[in-house]
Protein backbone atom coordinates (compact mmCIF):
# COMPACT_ATOMS: atom_id res chain seq x y z
CA UNK A 1 0.00 0.00 0.00
CA UNK A 2 1.18 3.47 -0.79
CA UNK A 3 1.75 5.91 2.01
CA UNK A 4 -0.99 8.41 2.65
CA UNK A 5 1.33 11.32 1.80
CA UNK A 6 2.06 9.83 -1.67
CA UNK A 7 -1.65 9.34 -2.30
CA UNK A 8 -2.30 12.93 -1.31
CA UNK A 9 0.43 14.22 -3.63
CA UNK A 10 -0.95 12.12 -6.52
CA UNK A 11 -4.46 13.32 -5.80
CA UNK A 12 -3.26 16.93 -5.79
CA UNK A 13 -1.54 16.35 -9.15
CA UNK A 14 -4.65 14.87 -10.69
CA UNK A 15 -6.77 17.67 -9.35
CA UNK A 16 -4.43 20.23 -10.87
CA UNK A 17 -4.48 18.50 -14.25
CA UNK A 18 -8.29 18.44 -14.23
CA UNK A 19 -8.45 22.11 -13.41
CA UNK A 20 -5.97 23.02 -16.18
CA UNK A 21 -7.75 20.84 -18.76
CA UNK A 22 -10.18 22.94 -20.88
CA UNK A 23 -13.73 21.93 -20.31
CA UNK A 24 -15.89 21.09 -23.26
CA UNK A 25 -19.36 22.36 -23.67
CA UNK A 26 -22.04 19.77 -23.16
CA UNK A 27 -19.57 17.24 -21.76
CA UNK A 28 -21.31 15.33 -19.04
CA UNK A 29 -19.83 14.77 -15.56
CA UNK A 30 -19.54 11.18 -14.35
CA UNK A 31 -20.52 10.18 -10.89
CA UNK A 32 -17.01 9.20 -9.78
CA UNK A 33 -15.45 12.55 -10.57
CA UNK A 34 -15.03 14.92 -7.63
CA UNK A 35 -15.31 18.66 -7.74
CA UNK A 36 -12.34 20.77 -6.58
CA UNK A 37 -14.24 21.94 -3.51
CA UNK A 38 -15.09 18.42 -2.40
CA UNK A 39 -11.46 17.37 -3.02
CA UNK A 40 -10.21 20.10 -0.70
CA UNK A 41 -12.83 19.15 1.87
CA UNK A 42 -11.68 15.50 2.02
CA UNK A 43 -7.98 16.27 1.75
CA UNK A 44 -7.90 18.86 4.56
CA UNK A 45 -8.69 16.62 7.59
CA UNK A 46 -6.41 13.82 6.36
CA UNK A 47 -3.47 16.17 5.92
CA UNK A 48 -4.02 17.77 9.33
CA UNK A 49 -4.22 14.38 11.04
CA UNK A 50 -1.02 13.21 9.33
CA UNK A 51 0.80 16.39 10.35
CA UNK A 52 -0.19 15.94 13.99
CA UNK A 53 0.92 12.31 13.92
CA UNK A 54 4.34 13.24 12.53
CA UNK A 55 4.74 15.97 15.15
CA UNK A 56 3.96 13.47 17.92
CA UNK A 57 6.47 10.99 16.52
CA UNK A 58 9.07 13.76 16.28
CA UNK A 59 8.50 14.81 19.91
CA UNK A 60 8.75 11.21 21.15
CA UNK A 61 11.98 10.57 19.27
CA UNK A 62 13.54 13.80 20.56
CA UNK A 63 12.63 12.96 24.18
CA UNK A 64 14.11 9.47 23.93
CA UNK A 65 17.30 10.74 22.28
CA UNK A 66 17.67 13.53 24.85
CA UNK A 67 17.25 11.14 27.78
CA UNK A 68 19.82 8.68 26.45
CA UNK A 69 22.26 11.46 25.56
CA UNK A 70 21.94 13.05 29.00
CA UNK A 71 22.60 9.72 30.72
CA UNK A 72 25.68 9.08 28.58
CA UNK A 73 27.05 12.58 29.20
CA UNK A 74 26.53 12.31 32.97
CA UNK A 75 28.30 8.96 33.06
CA UNK A 76 31.20 10.29 30.98
CA UNK A 77 31.49 13.37 33.19
CA UNK A 78 31.60 11.31 36.40
CA UNK A 79 34.26 9.00 34.96
CA UNK A 80 36.33 11.98 33.77
CA UNK A 81 36.16 13.67 37.18
CA UNK A 82 37.19 10.48 38.96
CA UNK A 83 40.12 9.96 36.59
CA UNK A 84 41.32 13.59 36.69
CA UNK A 85 44.18 14.12 39.18
CA UNK A 86 43.98 17.04 41.65
CA UNK A 87 45.89 20.14 40.55
CA UNK A 88 47.58 20.77 43.91
CA UNK A 89 49.08 17.28 44.05
CA UNK A 90 51.57 15.62 41.74
CA UNK A 91 50.49 12.56 39.86
CA UNK A 92 51.53 9.51 41.81
CA UNK A 93 54.18 7.35 40.22
CA UNK A 94 53.48 4.38 42.47
CA UNK A 95 52.20 1.34 40.59
CA UNK A 96 48.45 0.73 40.86
CA UNK A 97 49.03 -2.61 42.60
CA UNK A 98 50.93 -1.01 45.50
CA UNK A 99 48.39 1.79 45.73
CA UNK A 100 45.62 -0.74 46.18
CA UNK A 101 47.58 -2.32 49.03
CA UNK A 102 48.18 0.95 50.88
CA UNK A 103 44.70 2.39 50.50
CA UNK A 104 41.77 1.23 52.54
CA UNK A 105 39.40 -1.08 50.66
CA UNK A 106 36.47 0.52 48.90
CA UNK A 107 33.32 -1.56 48.68
CA UNK A 108 31.14 0.88 46.80
CA UNK A 109 30.94 4.07 44.86
CA UNK A 110 32.66 7.16 46.22
CA UNK A 111 30.69 10.37 46.31
CA UNK A 112 31.56 12.54 43.29
CA UNK A 113 30.69 16.24 43.35
CA UNK A 114 29.87 17.91 40.03
CA UNK A 115 28.24 21.18 39.02
CA UNK A 116 24.51 20.57 38.77
CA UNK A 117 21.29 22.33 39.70
CA UNK A 118 18.62 21.20 42.08
CA UNK A 119 15.85 19.19 40.54
CA UNK A 120 13.16 21.81 41.19
CA UNK A 121 15.33 24.52 39.61
CA UNK A 122 15.61 22.39 36.49
CA UNK A 123 11.88 21.76 36.47
CA UNK A 124 11.18 25.48 36.91
CA UNK A 125 12.77 26.04 33.51
CA UNK A 126 9.85 24.13 31.97
CA UNK A 127 6.90 26.41 31.32
CA UNK A 128 4.24 23.82 32.20
CA UNK A 129 5.84 23.09 35.58
CA UNK A 130 6.02 26.81 36.36
CA UNK A 131 2.30 26.94 35.65
CA UNK A 132 1.67 24.18 38.21
CA UNK A 133 3.88 26.04 40.73
CA UNK A 134 1.95 29.27 40.20
CA UNK A 135 -1.36 27.42 40.54
CA UNK A 136 -0.20 25.93 43.85
CA UNK A 137 0.88 29.35 45.16
CA UNK A 138 -2.42 30.87 44.00
CA UNK A 139 -4.34 28.12 45.81
CA UNK A 140 -2.46 28.84 49.03
CA UNK A 141 -3.19 32.55 48.70
CA UNK A 142 -6.89 31.88 48.10
CA UNK A 143 -6.96 29.64 51.19
CA UNK A 144 -5.42 32.36 53.35
CA UNK A 145 -7.66 35.13 51.97
CA UNK A 146 -10.84 33.06 52.40
CA UNK A 147 -9.93 32.17 55.98
CA UNK A 148 -9.19 35.79 56.85
CA UNK A 149 -12.43 36.92 55.20
CA UNK A 150 -14.47 34.41 57.22
CA UNK A 151 -12.78 35.58 60.43
CA UNK A 152 -13.45 39.21 59.54
CA UNK A 153 -17.14 38.47 58.95
CA UNK A 154 -17.50 36.44 62.15
CA UNK A 155 -15.32 38.52 64.48
CA UNK A 156 -15.50 41.94 62.83
CA UNK A 157 -11.69 42.21 62.59
CA UNK A 158 -8.75 40.49 60.93
CA UNK A 159 -7.39 37.65 63.03
CA UNK A 160 -3.69 38.15 62.23
CA UNK A 161 -2.23 36.45 65.27
CA UNK A 162 1.42 35.43 65.45
CA UNK A 163 1.27 33.95 68.95
CA UNK A 164 2.17 30.48 67.72
CA UNK A 165 5.16 31.79 65.75
CA UNK A 166 6.42 33.82 68.71
CA UNK A 167 5.98 30.86 71.04
CA UNK A 168 7.75 28.40 68.69
CA UNK A 169 10.85 30.58 68.35
CA UNK A 170 10.90 31.70 71.96
CA UNK A 171 14.29 31.86 73.71
CA UNK A 172 16.03 31.79 70.34
CA UNK A 173 18.90 34.00 71.62
CA UNK A 174 19.67 31.36 74.27
CA UNK A 175 19.78 28.70 71.56
CA UNK A 176 22.16 30.84 69.49
CA UNK A 177 24.41 31.49 72.49
CA UNK A 178 24.54 27.72 73.12
CA UNK A 179 25.43 27.15 69.47
CA UNK A 180 28.59 29.29 69.71
CA UNK A 181 30.64 26.92 71.93
CA UNK A 182 29.36 23.97 69.92
CA UNK A 183 30.65 25.51 66.70
CA UNK A 184 33.97 26.61 68.23
CA UNK A 185 34.56 23.12 69.56
CA UNK A 186 33.88 21.64 66.12
CA UNK A 187 36.07 24.24 64.45
CA UNK A 188 39.14 23.80 66.66
CA UNK A 189 39.22 20.33 68.19
CA UNK A 190 39.07 17.95 65.17
CA UNK A 191 41.56 19.99 63.16
CA UNK A 192 43.96 20.34 66.10
CA UNK A 193 43.76 16.60 66.79
CA UNK A 194 44.61 15.92 63.15
CA UNK A 195 47.63 18.25 63.38
CA UNK A 196 48.87 16.40 66.46
CA UNK A 197 48.68 13.10 64.59
CA UNK A 198 50.33 14.50 61.45
CA UNK A 199 53.22 16.29 63.18
CA UNK A 200 56.60 14.65 62.36
CA UNK A 201 58.21 13.65 65.66
CA UNK A 202 59.62 10.70 67.53
CA UNK A 203 57.53 7.64 68.20
CA UNK A 204 57.09 8.38 71.91
CA UNK A 205 56.10 11.99 71.26
CA UNK A 206 53.77 10.91 68.48
CA UNK A 207 52.10 8.39 70.79
CA UNK A 208 51.61 11.14 73.36
CA UNK A 209 50.13 13.36 70.63
CA UNK A 210 47.76 10.60 69.60
CA UNK A 211 46.59 10.19 73.18
CA UNK A 212 46.12 13.94 73.60
CA UNK A 213 44.19 14.13 70.32
CA UNK A 214 41.91 11.30 71.38
CA UNK A 215 41.24 13.08 74.68
CA UNK A 216 40.37 16.28 72.82
CA UNK A 217 37.99 14.38 70.55
CA UNK A 218 36.37 12.67 73.53
CA UNK A 219 35.79 16.06 75.18
CA UNK A 220 34.46 17.47 71.90
CA UNK A 221 31.99 14.60 71.54
CA UNK A 222 30.89 15.03 75.16
CA UNK A 223 30.27 18.75 74.69
CA UNK A 224 28.22 18.20 71.53
CA UNK A 225 26.25 15.35 73.09
CA UNK A 226 25.41 16.85 76.49
CA UNK A 227 25.39 20.66 76.17
CA UNK A 228 22.46 21.15 73.75
CA UNK A 229 20.35 18.48 75.44
CA UNK A 230 21.00 20.01 78.87
CA UNK A 231 20.08 23.53 77.71
CA UNK A 232 16.94 22.32 75.89
CA UNK A 233 15.68 20.36 78.91
CA UNK A 234 16.82 22.69 81.68
CA UNK A 235 15.40 25.87 80.13
CA UNK A 236 12.40 24.21 78.47
CA UNK A 237 13.12 25.59 75.02
CA UNK A 238 10.11 25.89 72.68
CA UNK A 239 9.84 23.48 69.71
CA UNK A 240 11.51 25.59 66.98
CA UNK A 241 14.43 26.72 69.18
CA UNK A 242 14.91 23.17 70.38
CA UNK A 243 14.97 21.88 66.80
CA UNK A 244 17.69 24.42 65.94
CA UNK A 245 19.94 23.05 68.69
CA UNK A 246 19.23 19.39 67.95
CA UNK A 247 19.75 19.70 64.20
CA UNK A 248 22.98 21.65 64.70
CA UNK A 249 24.15 19.04 67.19
CA UNK A 250 23.61 16.23 64.67
CA UNK A 251 25.08 18.26 61.80
CA UNK A 252 28.29 19.16 63.64
CA UNK A 253 28.82 15.61 64.85
CA UNK A 254 28.37 14.22 61.34
CA UNK A 255 30.70 16.83 59.84
CA UNK A 256 33.38 16.14 62.46
CA UNK A 257 33.28 12.43 61.76
CA UNK A 258 33.39 12.96 57.99
CA UNK A 259 36.42 15.24 58.28
CA UNK A 260 38.36 12.76 60.41
CA UNK A 261 37.25 9.76 58.37
CA UNK A 262 38.45 11.35 55.11
CA UNK A 263 41.72 12.86 56.39
CA UNK A 264 43.14 10.48 59.01
CA UNK A 265 44.02 7.67 56.54
CA UNK A 266 45.78 10.16 54.26
CA UNK A 267 47.65 11.69 57.20
CA UNK A 268 48.89 8.28 58.35
CA UNK A 269 50.03 7.47 54.82
CA UNK A 270 51.85 10.82 54.69
CA UNK A 271 53.86 9.77 57.74
CA UNK A 272 54.74 6.61 55.81
CA UNK A 273 56.29 8.62 52.96
CA UNK A 274 53.57 8.74 50.32
CA UNK A 275 53.70 12.54 50.17
CA UNK A 276 50.07 13.30 51.10
CA UNK A 277 49.78 16.60 52.97
CA UNK A 278 47.34 17.48 55.72
CA UNK A 279 44.35 19.53 54.57
CA UNK A 280 44.33 23.28 54.98
CA UNK A 281 42.32 25.03 57.67
CA UNK A 282 40.46 27.10 55.06
CA UNK A 283 39.13 23.96 53.37
CA UNK A 284 37.86 22.68 56.74
CA UNK A 285 36.25 26.02 57.56
CA UNK A 286 34.52 26.04 54.17
CA UNK A 287 33.30 22.49 54.76
CA UNK A 288 31.63 23.46 58.05
CA UNK A 289 29.36 25.92 56.24
CA UNK A 290 28.81 24.33 52.82
CA UNK A 291 25.61 22.24 52.43
CA UNK A 292 27.15 18.77 52.41
CA UNK A 293 28.19 16.19 55.00
CA UNK A 294 30.96 14.59 52.90
CA UNK A 295 34.37 16.25 53.31
CA UNK A 296 36.54 17.04 50.29
CA UNK A 297 39.49 19.40 50.07
CA UNK A 298 37.98 21.04 46.99
CA UNK A 299 34.47 21.22 45.62
CA UNK A 300 33.13 22.34 42.25
CA UNK A 301 32.42 26.08 42.43
CA UNK A 302 30.18 28.41 40.46
CA UNK A 303 31.78 31.49 38.85
CA UNK A 304 29.79 34.12 40.77
CA UNK A 305 27.07 34.68 43.36
CA UNK A 306 23.52 35.54 42.26
CA UNK A 307 22.33 37.62 45.18
CA UNK A 308 18.82 37.93 43.77
CA UNK A 309 18.62 34.12 43.81
CA UNK A 310 19.79 34.12 47.45
CA UNK A 311 17.19 36.72 48.45
CA UNK A 312 14.46 34.81 46.60
CA UNK A 313 15.24 31.56 48.41
CA UNK A 314 15.38 33.20 51.84
CA UNK A 315 12.07 34.95 51.13
CA UNK A 316 10.48 31.64 50.10
CA UNK A 317 11.82 29.94 53.24
CA UNK A 318 10.37 32.71 55.42
CA UNK A 319 7.05 32.45 53.58
CA UNK A 320 6.98 28.69 54.23
CA UNK A 321 7.56 29.27 57.95
CA UNK A 322 4.72 31.78 58.15
CA UNK A 323 2.40 29.55 56.19
CA UNK A 324 3.26 26.55 58.39
CA UNK A 325 2.33 28.58 61.48
CA UNK A 326 -0.90 29.60 59.77
CA UNK A 327 -1.80 25.98 59.01
CA UNK A 328 -1.01 24.79 62.54
CA UNK A 329 -2.92 27.66 64.08
CA UNK A 330 -6.04 27.18 61.96
CA UNK A 331 -6.18 23.42 61.35
CA UNK A 332 -4.41 21.80 64.30
CA UNK A 333 -4.62 23.99 67.41
CA UNK A 334 -8.46 24.20 67.48
CA UNK A 335 -8.72 20.42 67.12
CA UNK A 336 -6.03 19.30 69.56
CA UNK A 337 -6.18 22.12 72.15
CA UNK A 338 -8.60 20.32 74.48
CA UNK A 339 -7.78 16.75 73.50
CA UNK A 340 -5.88 16.00 76.71
CA UNK A 341 -8.95 16.84 78.80
CA UNK A 342 -11.24 14.42 76.97
CA UNK A 343 -11.39 10.72 77.81
CA UNK A 344 -9.58 8.41 75.43
CA UNK A 345 -11.68 6.52 72.91
CA UNK A 346 -11.20 4.87 69.56
CA UNK A 347 -13.50 7.40 67.94
CA UNK A 348 -11.42 10.31 69.24
CA UNK A 349 -8.21 8.65 68.05
CA UNK A 350 -9.55 8.04 64.53
CA UNK A 351 -10.90 11.57 64.31
CA UNK A 352 -7.61 13.08 65.44
CA UNK A 353 -5.69 11.07 62.83
CA UNK A 354 -8.07 12.17 60.08
CA UNK A 355 -7.89 15.78 61.22
CA UNK A 356 -4.09 15.68 61.16
CA UNK A 357 -3.77 14.10 57.69
CA UNK A 358 -4.18 17.22 55.57
CA UNK A 359 -2.05 19.51 57.80
CA UNK A 360 0.59 16.79 57.97
CA UNK A 361 0.86 16.61 54.17
CA UNK A 362 1.10 20.40 53.98
CA UNK A 363 3.80 20.46 56.65
CA UNK A 364 5.80 17.76 54.88
CA UNK A 365 5.78 19.70 51.60
CA UNK A 366 6.58 22.99 53.33
CA UNK A 367 9.49 21.55 55.35
CA UNK A 368 10.94 19.91 52.24
CA UNK A 369 10.66 23.04 50.12
CA UNK A 370 11.81 25.45 52.85
CA UNK A 371 14.86 23.52 54.06
CA UNK A 372 16.04 21.06 51.42
CA UNK A 373 15.44 23.44 48.52
CA UNK A 374 15.35 27.09 49.62
CA UNK A 375 17.67 27.08 52.65
CA UNK A 376 20.35 24.79 51.24
CA UNK A 377 20.30 26.45 47.82
CA UNK A 378 20.66 29.88 49.42
CA UNK A 379 23.79 28.83 51.33
CA UNK A 380 25.13 26.96 48.32
CA UNK A 381 24.75 30.08 46.20
CA UNK A 382 26.44 32.32 48.78
CA UNK A 383 29.36 29.88 49.07
CA UNK A 384 29.40 29.19 45.29
CA UNK A 385 28.92 25.49 46.00
CA UNK A 386 28.34 23.79 42.66
CA UNK A 387 26.67 20.47 43.48
CA UNK A 388 23.03 21.24 44.33
CA UNK A 389 21.71 17.66 44.29
CA UNK A 390 20.19 17.82 47.78
CA UNK A 391 17.24 15.59 46.87
CA UNK A 392 15.94 13.52 44.00
CA UNK A 393 12.46 12.84 42.64
CA UNK A 394 11.11 11.34 45.86
CA UNK A 395 7.56 12.13 44.75
CA UNK A 396 7.88 9.31 42.19
CA UNK A 397 8.87 6.73 44.83
CA UNK A 398 6.89 3.50 44.95
CA UNK A 399 8.38 2.21 48.22
CA UNK A 400 9.49 3.64 51.54
CA UNK A 401 13.06 2.47 50.99
CA UNK A 402 13.33 4.44 47.76
CA UNK A 403 11.63 7.42 49.39
CA UNK A 404 14.18 7.61 52.23
CA UNK A 405 17.00 7.29 49.71
CA UNK A 406 15.81 10.19 47.57
CA UNK A 407 14.08 12.74 49.77
CA UNK A 408 17.26 13.75 51.68
CA UNK A 409 20.35 12.94 49.62
CA UNK A 410 22.64 14.90 51.97
CA UNK A 411 22.01 12.59 54.93
CA UNK A 412 21.73 9.48 52.78
CA UNK A 413 25.19 10.03 51.25
CA UNK A 414 26.73 10.27 54.74
CA UNK A 415 25.01 7.13 55.97
CA UNK A 416 25.89 5.21 52.81
CA UNK A 417 29.56 6.25 52.90
CA UNK A 418 30.37 5.96 56.59
CA UNK A 419 27.83 3.54 58.05
CA UNK A 420 26.87 1.12 55.30
CA UNK A 421 30.19 0.82 53.46
CA UNK A 422 32.37 0.97 56.58
CA UNK A 423 30.07 -1.53 58.26
CA UNK A 424 30.55 -3.92 55.37
CA UNK A 425 34.30 -3.45 55.54
CA UNK A 426 34.58 -4.00 59.29
CA UNK A 427 32.23 -6.96 59.46
CA UNK A 428 33.70 -10.43 59.25
CA UNK A 429 30.81 -11.77 57.22
CA UNK A 430 29.76 -9.67 54.22
CA UNK A 431 26.60 -11.67 53.70
CA UNK A 432 25.31 -10.92 57.20
CA UNK A 433 26.11 -7.23 56.90
CA UNK A 434 24.52 -6.94 53.47
CA UNK A 435 21.13 -6.81 55.14
CA UNK A 436 21.92 -3.27 56.30
CA UNK A 437 20.11 -0.64 54.37
CA UNK A 438 21.14 3.00 54.36
CA UNK A 439 17.56 4.01 53.68
CA UNK A 440 16.51 2.48 57.03
CA UNK A 441 19.37 4.29 58.76
CA UNK A 442 18.34 7.55 57.12
CA UNK A 443 14.80 7.08 58.35
CA UNK A 444 15.98 6.32 61.91
CA UNK A 445 18.36 9.28 62.01
CA UNK A 446 15.74 11.74 60.76
CA UNK A 447 13.04 10.37 63.05
CA UNK A 448 15.36 10.51 66.08
CA UNK A 449 16.25 14.14 65.38
CA UNK A 450 12.61 15.14 64.93
CA UNK A 451 11.51 13.28 68.06
CA UNK A 452 14.27 14.76 70.20
CA UNK A 453 13.55 18.24 68.88
CA UNK A 454 9.81 18.02 69.39
CA UNK A 455 9.56 16.44 72.83
CA UNK A 456 8.91 18.80 75.67
CA UNK A 457 10.43 16.89 78.58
Amino acid sequence: MEPRAAQLRRREGLGGEQEDRPSREGEPHFGNEECPGNNETHRGPDLLQWTRHMQAVKTQLLEQAQGQLTELLDQAMCEAIQAYPPQDRPVSSIPPASLRKTREPSLGKRKVFINRKSLLDELMEVQHFRTIYHMFVAGLCVFIISTLAIDFIDEGRLMLEFDLLIFSFGQLPLALVTWVPMFLSTLLVPYQALRLWARPQSRAAWTLGVGLGCMLLAGHTTVLSILPVHVAVEYQLPPASRCVLVFEQVRLLMKSYSFLRETVPGTLRARGGEGIQAPSFSSYLYFLFCPTLIYRETYPRTPNVRWNYVAKNFAQALGCVLYACFILGRLCVPVFANMSREPFSTRALVLSILHATLPGIFMLLLIFFAFLHCWLNAFAEMLRFGDRMFYRDWWNSTSFSNYYRTWNVVVHDWLYSYVYQDGLWWSTSTSSASSWDSSTLSCCCSSLSLEEGSQED
